[in-house]
């Protein structure tokens, strides 16, 4: 409950403080003393958008402040324990709006943020003005209303996460499958390029011996030539090198016997005509090694152009062929791997599909059903208020898509972050009219009695303390306004209501009553308001409203009237 609210240097208000009761408070007075002020105060305490427009004339700030009696089980009292705020003593919310348009926020005295405040007092205060501006009448907010109706809030919040949930998915999967589409257009010619490099079979440092055998058959001629010369000089020829020297040892060997060194020379000879064995032996096997077929040189020539053309396409060496075919081999391994990644978000998309699909039918046909009795209960309050003729619908619709990218049940019913339903209230005000959206209805009686019967309805499930009308008595009068006035009163029964009004037959229910008067004191504004406590004053307020200024004994007189039909 709004117990006390303080508003200073705000707009043409100076400086004042309203202690409220519970049950039901009217504020009253001629029209631009201040009353939506007070209101718009309220609103900007509920988390509502400020301007610097706001503040005072002259004033460097404006202040406002509201203390709210909260229950120790309920939601605020909750939220304000979890952001560790003291609530045991109810709630104070404290807003200062600079005249440069800042604002800072104060909830218990601590610092806090606008996001803060808008959860704390969520469902402290509701304010409803003759344009509805917190969006009862706005069709993006009729879906909320009637999940709060129903109680599917939390079914809806499922279907919004799974929803959240599938978007990525689907983005992934998107992303994923265009990488795939281009690397499938790469990989046959990938394919070609690690085939090339495959079938060529190229070793490890082939490029080099090739380069050595090459400039062996270049000279091969020459060394086999050379090779056997050498081996006729050493030891085929008469009187070859072997042949002199074998003598040599052998009359070495002779006359060794006589001189120890002479002994010693032998045997060095000897084994020099051993190495010449062994030097003729070898030369042997390399002259019959020999390749002079012309053959083996063209083909060594090719397989090293070969190997040039392969390095000089893939990196100009060996390592960096070989670096870029195992890069290569990576790269077509990834299309595999791509396809594998595209078929577990698949599979992960389906599942979340078919669970979606299903909360979200279960959640339209809770909707439905809350729609019949919310319209059947809009359709009496609004009887109650002189409407009994009128329509009220809540008329449901739903988009078929064949998207592939958008969310869809089987039946191709696109789903969206709050369901498959699109919805609006829809009004028919008088007999023969077609029913059209409630943004829609032009006369302001019509509009104030659709907003209270629909808060009426609303107030039922949502556990809204404080209800705030401002002036919902506009464009009524006679009998409307009495029942309008006694819906207000029963609304009082279980709700604080606080209901700014032109109306003596609404005011005189009220259990509470202001009046809201201006002065101008020294060339400036002021905003008065005045708890009007006694009898007396009420009965004088209501015969003002009654018949203006000029106060006769005649409008005391039917104002006490109206006050004693209205008594608790």
């Amino acid at each position: 409950m709004l117990s006390e609210l303080t508003i200073k240097n705000f707009a043409i208000i100076d400086d004042i403080r309203i202690s409220f009761e519970d049950e039901f408070t009217v504020l009253t007075g001629e029209t631009g003393a201040g009353k939506s002020i007070i209101i718009e105060a309220v609103n900007l305490l509920l988390g509502g958008r400020s301007s610097a427009d706001l503040v005072r004339a002259g004033c460097d700030a404006a202040e406002l402040e509201a203390f709210f009696d909260i229950d120790a089980q309920s939601r605020a009292a909750m939220i304000l324990k979890e952001q560790g705020i003291d609530g045991s003593d109810g709630l104070i919310v404290r807003r200062i709006i600079s005249s440069s348009g800042k604002s800072r926020v104060f909830i218990n005295s601590r610092q806090s943020t606008l996001d803060l405040l808008k959860q704390v007092t969520f469902n402290l205060a509701g304010i409803s003005s003759q344009h509805a501006h917190q969006g009862l009448l706005k069709e993006e907010n009729h879906l909320d209303i009637l999940d709060e109706f129903a109680g599917t809030t939390d079914l809806k919040n499922e279907v919004r996460n799974l929803y959240q949930t599938i978007i990525p998915l689907k983005r992934k999967i998107r992303e994923l499958q265009k990488n795939l589409d281009t690397k499938r257009k790469e990989q046959d010619f990938l394919e070609f390029q690690i085939n090339e490099i495959k079938d060529a079979a190229i070793l490890y440092n082939e490029d080099e011996d090739l380069e050595k055998k090459r400039e062996t058959l270049l000279n091969a001629s020459k060394i086999f030539e050379t090779v056997n010369r050498s081996i006729h000089e050493i030891h085929d020829r008469e009187d070859s090198l072997f042949e002199r020297l074998s003598f040599l040892r052998n009359d070495m060997e002779k006359i060794g016997a006589a001189d120890e060194s002479l002994e010693k020379m032998a045997g060095q000879l000897s084994s020099i005509v051993f190495d010449l064995q062994d030097i003729t032996s070898e030369l042997r096997n390399y002259s019959s090694n020999i390749d002079l077929d012309p053959a083996s040189l063209e083909m060594t020539e090719q397989r090293l152009d070969l190997i040039s053309k392969l390095k000089r396409k893939y990196g100009g060496s060996l390592d960096a062929l070989f670096n870029e075919y195992e890069a290569m081999q990576l790269r077509l391994s990834q299309t595999t791997e791509i396809e594998i990644r595209i078929k577990i978000f698949e599979k992960d998309v389906h599942g979340f599909l078919k669970e979606i699909s299903q909360k979200a039918k279960q959640l339209s046909i809770l909707r439905k059903t809350a729609g019949k009795k919310l319209s059947k209960l809009a359709r009496n309050e609004l009887d109650a208020l002189e409407m009994g003729k009128a329509k009220f619908e809540v008329s449901f619709s739903i988009q078929i898509t064949n998207d592939p990218e958008d969310i869809a049940t089987a039946d191709l019913e696109k789903i969206g972050p709050d369901g498959i339903d699109k919805l609006r209230f829809l009004l028919s005000p008088n007999p023969g009219e077609a029913l059209k959206p409630l943004v829609k209805i032009v006369s302001g009686g019509e509009l104030s009695r659709i907003v209270l019967a629909l808060k009426a309805v609303l107030s039922k499930t949502k556990s809204l303390e404080t209800l705030i009308f401002d002036e919902v008595d506009a464009g009524i009068g006679g009998a409307t306004s009495e029942k309008i006035g006694l819906k207000l009163k029963q609304l009082s029964q279980k709700h604080q209501v606080i209901c700014i009004t032109h109306l003596a037959q609404i005011a005189k229910y009220a259990k509470n009553q202001f009046r809201i008067s201006k002065k101008v004191i020294n060339g400036r504004t002021f905003t008065i308001i005045v708890p009007l406590a006694e009898e007396d004053a009420r009965i004088e307020e209501i015969a003002r409203m009654i018949g203006g200024a000029n106060i006769t004994d005649a409008t005391l007189t039917h104002a006490r009237e109206l006050l004693e039909q209205g008594a608790y």
